[in-house]
């Protein structure tokens, strides 16, 4: 399997292969479903972040050990 495109658990097609706009509300740019992109340590775990794709504007890293990239909703809290 690839990374360009690959389909997750939930049926949505994923990889820096698929063109997707930014989960966050009124933004609008255009990204790709790739790694780079989502919020959380991988596609389909919710656990570490909610598994939608963002644009850099709206990742952040989580301040966690491990690095990870999370939306605003997905932070832990300060």
């Amino acid at each position: 399997m690839g990374n360009a495109l690959y389909r997750l658990a939930d049926g949505r097609d994923a990889g820096y292969g698929v063109d997707d706009t930014c989960s966050a509300p009124d933004c609008g740019a255009r990204i790709d479903r790739g790694l780079a992109h989502l919020c959380g340590t991988s596609p389909g775990r919710p656990e570490a972040g909610c598994g939608d794709y963002f644009c850099g504007k709206h990742l952040w890293s989580s301040g966690d050990n491990d690095d990870t990239q999370r939306c605003a909703g997905c932070l832990p809290p300060t």
